[in-house]
């Protein structure tokens, strides 16, 4: 019996001992699990390059199905909903992202710019708050609503100079140390701008239907003659390592069933040439159709 007692004894005691350890807090928890998160404890810098080129014309390449402006602004709305998903998986005093949008060149029309301007955002734990997360979607929504009508009406596409923006102003308006760089590029895989027009041997600043044809890319072989003669973009920087792309609204020339092809094989070369190491290119399809793929991209990082 007294060894039965003196087993029960110490059979409490350790269990007493165990009971009495302090389980972690909800909020410690929850903490740990943010803090353990990469993905969710990581700061954002979105940037979004809009092609105002007579690519959104509705009379030069109108769609019946759903204008490209439109798409445009579908695929914007899910890069803002996915940024605000972001932050509201944070805690406050973690947020420090930030998204802003871009042209070049500059369009013509000074309201544009300060639309521009004002769609330039910076959160962090000192100016964030409810009120200003809930607003976010609805006021990108609105103001780049705005700068589309006003292009289209105003009718006069200065073009956009998509290979210069890498050359010479993506790292500074667009990658910060310490963030997780992101630029959206919103055009139909095409360039063209008159004042950047460079070529060396079969390397080019620019990509059109009529340059594919001329250098006979518009074939089944089309592939061996890209790699074999050494086409492409000029490479317009040496180390974009800490900036990921997402292009979206490729709109490849119906006439040619090699053109998207091409084009992607262009795009694919100059990013992995630049060194970005994530990309993604995708086709002008209904926002409906590419809300996943965009939110994907921007929250969950490969």
């Amino acid at each position: 019996m007294k060894n039965i007692f003196t087993l029960i004894t110490i059979s409490f005691l350790i269990a007493s001992t165990f009971s009495c350890k302090k389980e972690p807090s909800k909020e410690e928890s929850t903490e740990k699990e943010i803090v353990s998160n990469n993905t969710v404890s990581e700061d954002y810098n979105i940037s979004i390059l809009l092609d105002l080129s007579d690519r959104i014309s509705l009379k030069k390449n109108p769609n019946p199905t759903m204008e490209y402006y439109q798409r445009d602004l579908g695929y914007i709305k899910s890069v803002s909903e996915a940024f605000t998903q972001h932050l509201k998986s944070k805690r406050i005093r973690q947020i420090n992202d930030k998204m802003q949008l871009f042209f070049n060149p500059e369009p013509l029309d000074p309201a544009i710019n300060t639309i521009a301007q004002n769609l330039r955002i910076s959160i962090d734990k000192n100016n964030a708050s409810k009120e200003l997360l809930n607003s976010i979607n609805s006021d990108y929504a609105s103001q780049t609503s705005k700068i589309y009508e006003s292009a289209i009406k105003d009718n006069k596409y200065v073009g956009s100079d998509i290979w210069s923006f890498f050359d010479s102003k993506v790292k500074d308006q667009c990658i910060e140390n310490k963030y997780r760089n992101i630029l959206i590029v919103l055009t139909d895989g095409y360039m063209f701008y008159e004042s950047t027009v460079m070529k060396e041997g079969n390397r080019t600043t620019y990509i059109t239907p009529e340059l594919i044809r001329k250098n006979g890319l518009n074939t089944k072989d089309w592939d061996t003659k890209f790699h074999d003669q050494n086409f492409g973009f000029i490479k317009a920087n040496t180390d974009l390592s800490n900036l990921e792309v997402l292009v979206l609204g490729i709109n490849p020339d119906k006439k040619n069933p090699y053109e998207e092809k091409v084009i992607r094989a262009y795009w694919s070369k100059w990013f992995t040439e630049m060194k970005i190491s994530h990309f993604e290119i995708k086709n002008a399809d209904l926002p409906s159709n590419m809300e996943k793929i965009i939110k994907d991209f921007i929250l969950n990082k490969e």
